[in-house]
């Protein structure tokens, strides 16, 4: 297998709903933000070729779905689909993608799904040979999402996904496309029926760790539904992670792809050998970046 990290349109949001309960004066310190309390945000997948013989990619950012006003209220930095331009550097145009793994169906993980933005067209799906997959329990959510995310969800996307034909709703630890290949995991802190891929001995985190900084078990975002849960399904997950040397792999980190998890002497975890990114082989396990 080869993993390439797939930077998609990033994004600048306030830097206190990112981090939920944390102060400014102690988040500041590992982001600046800008002049508006905003901190950078990528919006990063994940594509690994040879899968189980297929090429899959992992999420497709927020892509550039959005008309003008939206984009610039969602604080989406470019207007093109930043996505398949990043594909395109590695040699794939997303008509060759196999399979499309979506850890849950926010916009920010799923928008790039949809071509861009044009005035007067309906949203169309991208991916046209790609077999979706999507958390049975997270696609129940899609259908009746709650007041509190509701904004989160593209309203025509389901239907879309649905009319494709190439949908797979996900129940339990393993697909029916890829077997035991791809192992998945899942949370509900964040929102019902979140699901997290593992393959190869790296873990798609989603927003359950969008980046290094959330992986102090007391850091959540103000986006979380249920921060006590997500606190709780965080410390689970990653002794898993650090018992069995699976590396994190971050979506919104704007300069850190992957990790390994570390846990000191008092049991506050952390990170260690950090890569900005990912191109072909992953790195020796424990090798500095």
């Amino acid at each position: 297998m080869q993993f390439f990290s797939i930077i998609g349109n990033s994004q600048r949001l306030d830097g206190g709903a990112m981090f939920g309960n944390a102060p400014r004066a102690l988040w500041s310190r590992w982001i600046t933000p800008d002049e508006q309390n905003r901190i950078p945000l990528a919006c990063r997948c994940l594509l690994v070729k040879d899968l189980d013989g297929r090429t899959v990619l992992f999420e497709t950012g927020i892509g550039a779905f959005f008309e003008p006003a939206l984009r610039e209220r969602y604080g989406v930095v470019e207007d093109r689909h930043v996505l398949l331009d990043s594909l395109a550097a590695v040699g794939v145009r997303h008509e060759d993608i196999d399979v499309v793994v979506l850890s849950h169906l926010h916009f920010d993980h799923a928008g790039g799904l949809l071509a861009p933005w044009s005035d007067g067209e309906a949203p169309r799906l991208l991916f046209p040979r790609a077999r979706f997959l999507v958390g049975a329990e997270h696609w129940r959510r899609a259908q009746e999402p709650h007041p509190r995310d509701r904004a989160s969800f593209i309203p025509e996307l389901p239907a879309l996904l649905q009319a494709s034909g190439r949908l797979e709703l996900v129940e339990g630890e393993y697909s029916q496309t890829f077997g035991e290949a791809v192992r998945f995991h899942y949370s509900n802190g964040h929102t019902p029926g979140l699901m997290l891929a593992e393959a190869g001995g790296v873990v798609f985190c989603a927003d359950l760790i969008p980046g290094r900084h959330w992986v102090h078990l007391p850091i959540t975002m103000g986006y979380d539904r249920w921060p006590e849960k997500l606190i709780d399904e965080k410390r689970e997950f990653l002794q898993d992670k650090l018992e069995r040397d699976v590396r994190l792999f971050f979506t919104h980190d704007h300069d850190c792809a992957l990790a390994q998890v570390t846990c000191d002497a008092r049991g506050r975890f952390g990170t260690a050998h950090e890569q900005p990114a990912l191109a072909g082989a992953l790195p020796v396990s424990g090798a500095a970046a």
